[in-house]
């Protein structure tokens, strides 16, 4: 199943970067529940600025990790790419 590597942009203008499944529901867990990030919960609400779809968990882990090491300019100019 197919994975997708994401990025959102929260209230205080830091990014988050994670993976799921289905995205848009991620982003509502993140927005309205207690099932979203510890950390994205203080800084609502977070808004979908960033996906990448991946094969499966295992690559789309890998992509996280090489995208959570990235400075923040260069988080910048990866979804201004997109």
């Amino acid at each position: 199943m197919s994975q997708t590597v994401y990025i959102v942009e929260c209230s205080d203008k830091t990014l988050y970067t994670g993976t799921a499944a289905h995205v848009t529901e991620r982003v509502h867990e993140h927005n309205k529940t207690g099932a979203g990030a510890k950390y994205t919960r203080a800084r609502r609400p977070v808004t979908l600025v960033y996906t990448e779809v991946l094969p499966n968990l295992s690559a789309a882990r890998k992509r996280e990790m090489k995208i959570k090491q990235l400075s923040r300019k260069q988080k910048i100019e990866l979804i201004d790419r997109k």
